[in-house]
C-alpha cells in the first residue's frame, strides 16, 4: 500500500494558486515532521516546506517564502501545501514525506510525486 498520496498539481498561468493535498494511509506516517520536496528536470531534488509533528515549528526554502504555505490536518491523516503567487520556476514534480525527526531528513515515507507546470 502506498504510505502517501498526493494530489492537486495541474497547468496553471503565472500568479496563480494551487492546493496540493497528501493523504497519509495510516496516521503513523504523519505523527513525525512532514515536509514537501520538489524535482524539476536536471536538477536536484529540494525541500520547499516542512512542519513539525507539533505544527508549531515550520520549515520554508527562500524561494517559496510568502508565497507557499504547509499546513496539516491530523483528523484525515493529511497534509497541505497551498501554492500563491506561483512562478514559472516553480515547475517541478512535488513529493509529499513524512516520519522524519528533522526538517532535513531523512524522511521514512514517500508519495509518487504530483506535477505543477506554470506557464509564463
Amino acid at each position: 500500500q502506498v504510505p502517501l498520496v498526493e494530489s492537486g498539481g495541474g497547468l496553471v498561468q503565472a500568479g496563480d494558486s494551487l492546493r496540493l493535498s497528501c493523504v497519509a494511509s495510516r496516521r503513523s506516517f504523519t505523527t513525525n515532521s512532514v515536509g514537501w520536496f520538489r524535482q524539476a528536470p536536471g536538477t536536484e531534488r529540494e525541500l520547499v516546506a516542512a512542519l513539525s509533528a507539533s505544527g508549531r515549528s515550520t520549515y520554508y526554502a527562500d524561494s517559496v517564502k510568502g508565497r507557499f504555505t504547509i499546513s496539516r490536518d491530523n483528523a484525515k491523516n493529511a497534509v497541505y501545501l497551498q501554492l500563491n503567487s506561483l512562478k514559472p520556476e516553480d515547475t517541478a514534480v512535488y513529493y509529499c514525506a513524512a516520519g522524519a525527526t528533522q526538517f532535513m531528513g531523512p524522511y521514512d515515507y514517500w508519495g509518487q510525486g504530483t506535477q505543477v507546470t506554470v506557464s509564463s
